[in-house]
């Protein structure tokens, strides 16, 4: 395990990153949001997320790429919940109207402190006062990134001094080939329903079932871009947390395979169809649209709006948890 300086934001704020290998598997982390920064498997030229060379490309629009999204990961509508009784207002970030992923409490912009590492992992910590960005409670979120032989696991933690929202989830991009075009590999998702969405992105209420539908990946589909559907959906893999179980997998044309197991009893797929990315990266070019995937282990999106979906509110005493696990093989 190693800890180097990666730069400085423009604000000034240093970033550091901290590195963990077992001999076949390597990751690298950033303090800026507990980032995913590279992951790279032993006789694979390329490393298998999308990230920037320095802390400045992530102030664009690679600002979400590999990180810890929170303290309400994706979307709330119209900016505001009930808790109790009372109602919250958060900041309207997303098209005036909408919260996304935290307004301005988002845990993405943040610099995480690392609080503990050893050999084969690394916690970073975060600290939230109460009211930031609308959200209630003094909250500590914790993202523990341990190695295996073969896998990167991740453990998120996080608690409250007043009952208040909390899901967060991992933003990483990822791709078995070198980044492009995701069409090619193989995707499948082992869930029954997804949540369809209207123009703004936001769940309708719905809880659909994907057989009959272009949303149905129980069998792994070779990927097309170019005939897909828009990919920005949350796949309902449970009805609440669960045992960590399988959730998806993504295969390479050269059999270079991700399978993700989650706790989670959501997966948002997003397709990276509607931007590119023209600032340096660690691929050392660009990435056009559709250069990966990002799965997103997370409850459902918007639960304090719909009652039929799992919820998400956290009270004193109770410790949120999710564990992911990011398993690889040729």
């Amino acid at each position: 395990m190693s800890i180097t300086d990666f730069g400085t934001r423009s604000d000034g704020r240093a970033v550091g990153r901290v590195t963990l290998e077992n001999g076949s598997l390597s990751a690298s982390f950033l303090t800026l949001g507990a980032l995913i920064h590279e992951v790279r498997l032993e006789g694979v030229a390329h490393s298998l997320t999308l990230g920037g060379e320095t802390p400045r490309d992530y102030e664009g629009v690679m600002e979400h790429f590999g990180a810890i999204m929170g303290p309400v990961a994706n979307r709330i509508t119209d900016a505001r919940a009930m808790i109790d009784g009372t109602e919250f207002s958060f900041d309207a970030n997303q098209d005036g109207r909408h919260t996304l992923h935290g307004g301005s409490a988002a845990t993405h912009t943040k610099l995480w402190q690392v609080a503990d590492h050893d050999a084969r992992s690394v916690t970073f910590a975060l600290d939230l006062p109460d009211g930031e960005g609308g959200f209630p409670g003094r909250r500590r979120i914790e993202a523990t990134y341990t190695l295996d032989p073969d896998a990167l696991v991740l453990e998120l933690r996080a608690a409250t001094d007043r009952p208040t929202l909390m899901n967060l989830a991992s933003h990483g991009y990822w791709t078995m080939q070198p980044p492009g075009d995701w069409s090619g590999q193989r995707l499948q998702i082992l869930a029954d329903r997804y949540l369809p969405t209207d123009d703004a992105n936001l769940p309708t209420g719905e809880i659909a079932d994907v057989a009959g539908t272009a949303y149905d990946f129980r069998e792994p589909r070779l990927l097309d871009a170019a005939t897909a559907p828009k990919l920005d959906h949350n796949f309902c893999l449970s009805d609440a947390p669960r045992d960590l179980s399988p959730a998806l997998r993504l295969s390479g044309p050269e059999g270079l395979t991700l399978e993700i197991s989650t706790t989670a009893p959501g997966m948002q797929v997003f397709g990276m169809g509607s931007f590119a990315v023209d600032e340096a990266t660690l691929h050392g070019r660009g990435y056009p649209r559709f250069a990966a995937l990002a799965f997103e282990p997370q409850h459902w999106p918007d639960a304090p709006t719909h009652p039929a979906f799992p919820a998400v509110l956290l009270r004193p005493g109770t410790v949120y948890t999710q564990t992911s696990r990011f398993a690889f093989s040729r």
